[in-house]
């Protein structure tokens, strides 16, 4: 293993920029001993470590058949497409390598043909991107829809020509043969390394139907990249879900295969209006008196449950499922597909019986609310259970991998829910020199969050900021209304300063297209919630300040948290410690993390919340970032960031 990443050893060889790095070296041998002794390692490795090649090349080495789960479609592309090709040719090692994505990222040919005939494209531009993918289906090997270059994954077409476990055939299916997922499956169980995602990971173990299920007993190692969303990718499929999308399609399915295989048979156009009309006054229900609502929001069952408007709603589901499989009883023996359609009316039954119910004593329920849909959700409180199913199961390497894990020596904030207890927990830290190229400022006389002036007094000290670097920076908000209020405010600066900055506003438009603005043009400002906390990668001086506008408490009312505080207060233990201080330390990690992405980086962290340098754990959150340079006030973060600017020029 040391041969390999020496400095005259196979990898220096094939890359001329690669070094050898200790703390790669240090996981890398801690994953050799996993696999030596097929026993559970979790390492938390810092920003710069190299942790991907750190579990790849002794996985490669050891000859043995893996399975490798990631959080995200683009770094499964990036595993598949470039690091196992690179590194098992620089290895020499003969590997077969598959990528197995879920059904919805495949073309279905049969669904694809009946598209055509069916009344489900919603409007021109639809029908414009079902030629192109019918185009583009005629010379595709793997039906992968990542493969159509400028196909937003959001397309509503993609549901149309893409199979769910509800609508598949399976053998009964005219074009089995040419199945691109049973493809894909195939070359998965043939393959040394199979490339997965978590979410399929977690519908596998409750479904049984996306092929990991045969794949994972032949594998002798197991490695999960990405682990910090392990848990909550875990809890969103280990739950039991009825959503008013579901309805919506179902009514769809039966109306398109209804007009083109059973035309006149049944009032199918009565029966969709039905469903769809049923779907929107449970959504209307769930809802209440709050009728906007951007983004998802998280209502408690309680908040809702016991309403005679949600028990009139579900009553009118239950109905109009009820008269579906009765309708559809009279021509599933017609084909395959009226078949299939029978079992979901009866599965969606089923759902709507179990929500009627009260939620089971283990379990927390709650509701997702968004503006277009409304989703009932019943799940276990953390992934402890099945992971230690798993883990009893036959003997094989566990590899857990991330930047963020934790903040204690047991990485407990991931081990415990993951029921990883016994697992050999390793932390290496980033090679970068923090100290010498990154500042961290904590405005002290500020506004607190909860003050009204807080988000324009944020968007007032990233204006400055912008200003004294020339753009190329970061707002991360802990919510969709700071969003807008900050962007408002950094607008209203730059048009009262001059200022040809541009704000670049997270909704305005597509995530890639938003970030790719940023990139070709660093004279920006990019201000973004959620998902531009992780996942985000721009090296060099293109990013050089990142503001955080409050510490990322998890929300208190979410019924989720709620569920989990109630369960550590019942068992003797401070919630607020244990609990909503560790996730606002991994959070501020991942925020944070964006600022420093290569050796030669250098930047300004600035978070906008006096709480972190006033209060006790203050210093336990600081603590968990990275060891940056602490600057004490606003004219020496704005010197930094000027020094910054002239080094550019």
């Amino acid at each position: 293993m040391a041969a390999a990443f020496d400095e005259g050893g196979p990898l220096a060889r094939f890359d001329t920029g690669y070094k050898p790095r200790e703390p790669q070296l240090q996981m890398t041998q801690a994953v050799a001993r996993a696999i030596a002794r097929r026993e559970s390692l979790v390492v938390e490795a810092g920003t710069g470590v190299g942790k991907t090649y750190a579990y790849l090349v002794p996985a490669l080495l050891a000859g043995q058949r893996a399975l490798i789960s990631t959080a995200t479609k683009s770094l499964q592309d990036q595993l598949f497409l470039r690091d196992l090709p690179r590194l098992a040719e620089a290895l020499q090692v003969p590997l077969r390598i598959a990528l197995l994505k879920g059904r919805g990222s495949y073309l279905c040919i049969h669904r694809m043909k009946m598209a055509r005939h069916s009344a489900e494209l919603p409007d021109r531009r639809a029908v414009a991107a079902l030629a192109r993918i019918e185009l583009w289906a005629q010379q595709t090997v793997s039906g992968d829809f990542a493969e159509i270059d400028g196909l937003d994954e959001r397309s509503p077409v993609i549901p149309i020509v893409s199979s769910n476990r509800d609508n598949c055939l399976g053998t009964e299916c005219p074009e089995y043969q040419r199945c691109h997922v049973v493809k894909a499956r195939r070359e998965a169980m043939e393959a040394d390394i199979v490339v997965v995602n978590h979410h399929l990971f977690f519908a596998d173990m409750t479904l049984r139907e996306s092929g990991v299920a045969e794949i994972l007993p032949s594998v002798e190692l197991a490695v999960f990249d990405e682990a910090h969303q392990l848990a909550e990718a875990g809890v969103q499929f280990l739950g039991t879900l009825l959503g008013t999308s579901q309805l919506i399609d179902f009514g769809r399915d039966v109306l398109g295969l209804g007009l083109a295989q059973a035309r006149g048979l049944q009032d199918w156009q009565a029966l969709q209006s039905r469903l769809e009309l049923a779907a929107r006054e449970l959504r209307l229900a769930c809802a209440g008196s709050q009728r906007e609502v951007r983004g998802i929001s998280k209502l408690a069952w309680k908040e809702r449950a016991g309403q005679p408007e949600l028990a009139a709603a579900l009553a009118e589901v239950d109905g109009a499922t009820a008269q579906a499989i009765e309708l559809l009883s009279t021509v599933m023996e017609t084909s395959p597909d009226f078949a299939r359609l029978h079992e979901r009316a009866v599965e969606l039954h089923r759902l709507v019986a179990l929500f009627a119910r009260e939620p089971e004593a283990a379990d927390v329920r709650w509701i997702d609310l968004s503006p277009h849909q409304a989703r009932l959700v019943e799940s276990p409180l953390d992934i402890r259970e099945a992971m230690q199913e798993q883990l009893a199961r036959a003997p094989k390497a566990w590899i857990f991998t991330s930047a963020t894990l934790g903040e204690d020596e047991r990485l407990s904030w991931f081990t415990e829910p993951a029921g990883l207890d016994d697992a050999t927990v390793l932390r290496v830290g980033s090679p970068f020199d923090y100290e010498g190229h990154a500042r961290l400022y904590i405005p002290r006389a500020f506004p607190k969050p909860a003050e009204a002036e807080h988000p324009l007094e944020v968007g007032a000290l990233a204006g400055r900021c912008a200003r004294a670097l020339g753009g190329r920076t970061f707002v991360l908000t802990t919510t969709l209304r700071a969003l807008q209020s900050i962007s408002d405010q950094l607008r209203a600066e730059f048009e009262y300063h001059g200022d040809s900055i541009v704000v670049l506003q997270q909704g305005t438009a597509p995530k890639r297209a938003l970030l790719q603005r940023f990139l070709d043009e660093p004279r920006a400002v990019l201000v973004g919630s959620a998902s531009f906390w992780e996942g985000i990668d721009v090296p060099g001086d293109t990013l050089q300040c990142v503001l955080i506008d409050k510490l990322p408490f998890p929300p208190p009312g979410d019924p989720l948290v709620e569920a989990r505080v109630q369960r550590l207060e019942a068992a003797g233990r401070n919630a607020f410690s244990e609990y909503f201080i560790a996730e606002t330390a991994i959070a501020l990690k991942q925020g944070g993390g964006r600022l420093i992405r290569t050796e030669r980086d250098k930047g300004l962290l600035v978070v906008c919340d006096p709480r972190m340098a006033t209060m006790n754990y203050g210093r336990r959150l600081r603590g968990a970032l990275p060891p940056m340079t602490r600057l004490e006030t606003e004219d020496e973060a704005l010197d930094w960031l000027e020094a910054l600017a002239a080094e550019r020029a």
